[in-house]
């Protein structure tokens, strides 16, 4: 049969059904896809070294001549050692095989190869361990390194490679169109594909690598503007004008620049014909909320409703009893809809939503139940985005015809990123907090030293004020690690032991939400001083007289989770801490727990774990609504992301062909396919 990039890949020579089905794993179906599965790395047989050359501790390749071989020992059972020593003309070198009988049989007397592996430590004694063999003679000296799954080795994915790339045609269709090439200095499709897997060298990697690069972004901005432009119908909510100077009147501090500056953005898109979809993203305590409560207070001086979407209860309640405060004496009525509500309590909420007796709901998931009626609904407000895939935050706008969408995140990240993964929304930035706010001081210590943190926050509890002690986990489990801590053992042992003095409480995310929520108003009012928590504390609870964040087995969190468990304190006067207990000897860990001992910035802390994690780990599981990125790095390709932004506004206002819109509409086709509902 006549292949073609779309062909299934079994039908290539040597595949078939078996191990086409060990491609599925890693999601290769067709001959395209197994062309866009990138390398991970390059070997770099180029330029080898002499041995007199060769670096001690360094990974490198060596072109010498086989000259002896010694009888393999058996040293124990299942391992046997093999001695090859290799010359070349500067010196000769000790080469060690394990379990490799069969390879160093196939090693020629006289003859030379490539040798590739990490050198001994020894600048004197030369040798190597069980490095790559490769033929003197290679066709090409720059080699693909592929990302494996069990059962495909990395000679079978660079010989299926290497067929599917036979099957290229010189005049292969490109999608970026030759103006842009052009412009941005951009090769054609066809060298890029074959550069990247078979380069004759470095430069001709890279040149691929960047071409490839720029067409996925460009694809996923295209793809993203697409649905934005969905969105811009006409809003059925153009909000006038509106004074908010009794808004600004009953706020009992003075906004900061950052959030007034947000809070003009928000007004001013309110007044266009078409729905606002805005992201506010700051820091943790920088005051987003208020922005979210002028945004109501304009909707409901035009005679609209609005809603407010939060991802727990502690953290809807906690909004609505901080609004009501500000907004009723404003004339605005609040409703708190939550799943834990009796049915006599949510049906009394719906009526008198139905009835236009409520200016603003608040609630958690239950506002996207199908037996919620939002009528009037003019603003869509979710708290902390990436808690909420696309398609729930799509949910609740869906109530009603068009409304203006707000979105809330703690988890900063750098602007221009931003405008990449929330491709669908303008993005303003809170980048100062309130005046007065101590910053919280950050330690990272070893669990030797923990009954000094306990005399600590002893302390602290004597004088009347409160702390955290978080934990990883619930409780116990068979395969549980000795040295993790969870909750519930943890919480009975302090309040049985060094805290038995001291009002000991414990939450976590499986307790029934009427026992969280009690536990927290406790923790609240001062009736419980130590509150032994998991994660479920790092959104929304807001206690001013808690001072000590105390986290067990910090390296087993994200950098941005602990910046927002950190966040919990340091929300009055008194001068807060956060203690990061980990006994992890790992440089890279000890690295990145250090970051948070240097600074209380969450853009620069989400930079760092944005780089550390990468933007998948980061952003959480899919939640932000991306396709997996194939080759692109949302964090080390800023510079091509930027190019990407100005070419996506030059599309948008040039006239393309016939022919190259369609292989423009093709591609974000497949990116949109890849992601299914989570963009639409």
């Amino acid at each position: 049969m006549a292949l073609n990039l779309d062909t299934n890949i079994q039908y290539l020579t040597g595949v078939g059904p078996k191990r086409a089905a060990l491609y599925q794993k890693i999601d290769i179906h067709t001959i395209r896809d197994l062309l866009y599965y990138f390398p991970r790395s390059y070997i770099d047989l180029t330029q080898p070294s002499f041995i007199a050359d060769a670096p001690p501790w360094e990974v490198c390749a060596v072109r010498a001549r086989v000259v002896a071989k010694s009888s393999p020992q058996y040293v124990r059972k299942g391992l046997t050692i093999s001695k090859v020593k290799v010359a070349d003309d500067s010196g000769s070198m000790m080469i060690t095989f394990f379990n490799a009988k069969y390879t160093v049989d196939a090693l020629q007397y006289d003859k030379e190869y490539l040798f590739y592996g990490k050198m001994g430590a020894s600048p004197a004694k030369k040798e190597m361990h069980a490095p790559a063999i490769y033929p003197a003679d290679l066709p090409s000296a720059f080699l693909a390194v592929y990302p494996l799954t069990q059962g495909l080795s990395s000679k079978m994915i660079s010989q299926n490679i290497e067929q599917s790339l036979g099957l290229l045609d010189e005049n292969l269709p490109d999608p970026l169109p030759a103006f842009l090439r052009r412009k941005y200095q951009l090769c054609h499709l066809h060298f890029a594909l074959k550069n990247i897997h078979l380069p004759a060298d470095r430069e001709s990697a890279e040149i691929a690598r960047r071409r490839l690069v720029f067409e996925e972004l460009l694809m996923l901005s295209l793809s993203l503007h697409s649905v934005r432009a969905d969105s811009y119908s006409q809003t059925a909510f153009l909000c006038k004008n509106t004074d908010i100077t009794p808004f600004l009147q009953q706020i009992p501090f003075s906004l900061t620049g950052a959030q007034q500056r947000a809070i003009d953005e928000v007004c001013a898109d309110l007044q266009k014909p078409t729905p606002m979809n805005r992201l506010v993203q700051g820091d943790v305590g920088s005051g987003k909320t208020m922005v979210a409560a002028a945004a109501s207070f304009v909707v409901f001086q035009n005679g609209y409703m609005s809603a407010l979407m939060a991802p727990t209860e502690i953290l809807a309640q906690q909004h609505y009893q901080g609004l009501s405060k500000l907004l009723t004496p404003l004339g605005m009525r609040l409703a708190l809809l939550c799943g834990s509500m009796t049915a006599k309590e949510k049906r009394d909420v719906k009526e008198r939503i139905v009835l236009g007796m409520v200016d603003l709901v608040i609630g958690t998931h239950a506002l996207i139940s199908e037996d919620v009626d939002l009528p009037n609904l003019a603003l869509v407000v979710t708290d902390e985005q990436h808690r909420f895939g696309v398609a729930q935050r799509t949910r609740l706008s869906e109530k009603s015809d068009h409304p203006h969408t707000l979105v809330m995140s703690a988890t900063p990240i750098p602007r221009t990123l931003a405008l990449m993964i929330y491709g669908d929304l303008d993005v303003s930035s809170i980048d100062q907090l309130p005046p007065g706010r101590q910053p919280v001081k950050t330690y990272v210590i070893s669990s030797k030293i923990k009954q000094r943190v306990y005399n600590f926050l002893k302390e602290h509890l004597d004088r009347g004020l409160q702390g955290y002690i978080v934990c990883p986990l619930v409780e116990a489990g068979d395969n549980t690690p000795a040295n993790l801590q969870n909750a519930e053992e943890y919480a009975d042992q302090l309040a049985r032991g060094p805290f038995a003095d001291y009002r000991v409480g414990v939450l976590h995310g499986k307790m029934r939400p009427k026992d969280k929520e009690r536990i927290m108003d406790a923790f609240a009012s001062g009736e419980i001083q130590l509150l032994v928590s998991t994660t479920v504390v790092e959104v929304g609870v807001d206690v001013p007289n808690a001072v000590i964040m105390m986290v067990e087995n910090a390296e087993r969190f994200g950098l941005s989770q602990l910046h927002q468990l950190r966040g919990r304190v340091g929300r009055g006067q008194e001068q807060s801490y956060c203690i990061l207990i980990s006994d992890n000897q790992n440089p890279d860990t000890k690295e990145r727990l250090e970051v948070l001992h240097r600074t209380n910035d969450g853009f620069k802390v989400a930079e760092y774990d944005l780089k550390a994690r990468g933007p998948g780990d980061f952003l959480g599981k899919r939640q932000h609504g991306l396709p997996q990125l194939k080759i692109a790095d949302l964090s080390s390709n800023m510079d091509i992301l930027l190019q990407v932004q100005q070419a996506t506004e030059e599309l948008g206002r040039c006239q393309l062909s016939d022919g190259e819109r369609e292989l423009l509409d093709q591609e974000i086709a497949r990116i949109l396919s890849r992601v299914g509902d989570q963009l639409n």
